[in-house]
């Protein structure tokens, strides 16, 4: 009997300890829950904040941004940047063609992985009444396609033939900007595309000394 009670006694205060265990993991999880709640909040705020600032002057740069920033502007440059230097047999040249085409691939590519495992829904289709100021490339929204590849090109180039690391930074933050501005991507998307291109930057470095 006493033996009894004993295993009664212990499987009791286990079930206790699990019962505690789990109303701590809930208030985790709904404490969690609410300041992710509170941060896509600030998301889209911040988002439709910037409708302030739409001027049909800066749409037109914006626009001319994105368009820097699409995967045919960088396949291009790219091309021209290392058909040049085979032409002048400049190594350099080639060399910062090479980084500029890699690094923009090897942004997007991560980006779009990224995209296609979080599926976070657009602004357009996301917010009642919402619509960009340009066309969306795909449904999803996080991370932002455009600034991994530019951020990727921009970490790729630094050090690189002349002004083409600064300028390329530049640039990334443009479009960065230009996305957000468009109301294709929320704030966050480009902070995340801008470090997940910054890794694709990196390693393409790596890959091309």
């Amino acid at each position: 009997m006493a033996g009894e009670y004993e295993m009664g006694t212990g499987l009791g205060a286990v079930a206790e300890e699990v019962v505690a265990a789990t109303a701590a993991a809930t208030k985790d999880v709904a404490r969690g829950a609410a300041a992710l709640a509170r941060l896509l909040g600030w998301d889209t705020s911040l988002l439709l904040g910037m409708r302030r600032f739409h001027a049909p002057w800066r749409t037109r740069i914006a626009l001319a941004l994105t368009f820097a920033g699409n995967g045919w502007s960088w396949t291009v440059a790219g091309a021209g940047i290392v058909g040049a230097g085979l032409a002048l047999r400049s190594r350099g040249t080639i060399h910062t063609g090479m980084r500029l085409g890699v690094a923009a691939m090897v942004g997007a590519l991560a980006a779009q992985g990224v995209k296609r495992t979080l599926n976070r829904r657009r602004p357009t289709h996301a917010i009642e009444g919402f619509e960009a100021l340009a066309e969306n490339p795909d449904a999803f929204s996080f991370p932002s396609g455009h600034s991994a590849a530019a951020f990727a090109v921009a970490v790729a180039l630094q050090g690189e033939y002349a002004c083409t690391g600064p300028l390329s930074l530049m640039l990334a933050v443009g479009i960065a900007l230009s996305r957000v501005y468009l109301g294709a991507h929320y704030p966050l998307d480009v902070m995340a595309g801008a470090l997940v291109g910054a890794g694709a930057g990196v390693a393409t470095r790596l890959a091309l000394p």
